[in-house]
């Protein structure tokens, strides 16, 4: 996004990161749809941010896991487990189809991937 002298606008820079990793789509506030979210700057609107279907945001969270940690399929198993808790507090098993996409994304069996949800929620109540 660019400001009204047609160079980058820092604001739009500053955000793009976090757009990104959530799988949004940035545009022109003059585009921006009813659902879109219009981020001002000093009162001037700069950036529209188009979010994700629900549906998408299960891949964009497991293509950034893949980006931090390499190859989910190669992970070790304790590795395994931290991505399948950072998943859970982001709320990837609320998506329909949820375990099984993180289950084939990582390389196990859904009962494994159940598995490392209870381990995590026994561990929890114990605490």
């Amino acid at each position: 996004m660019t400001a009204a002298d047609g160079l980058p606008h820092p604001f739009a820079d500053a955000v793009k990161p976090l757009v990104d990793a959530m799988g949004g789509e940035m545009v022109a506030p003059a585009q921006a749809r009813g659902d879109d979210v219009v981020l001002s700057w000093e009162g001037r609107p700069v950036v529209a941010v188009r979010l994700p279907h629900l549906a998408d945001s299960l891949d964009h969270l497991l293509a950034d896991l893949q980006r931090r940690h390499g190859p989910l399929p190669a992970l070790g198993r304790k590795e395994k487990q931290q991505v399948v808790r950072i998943l859970e507090e982001r709320g990837a098993f609320s998506v329909r189809h949820g375990v099984e996409t993180v289950a084939s994304a990582l390389g196990v069996s859904r009962f494994t991937v159940y598995n490392y949800l209870n381990r995590e929620n026994a561990a929890r109540e114990g605490q």
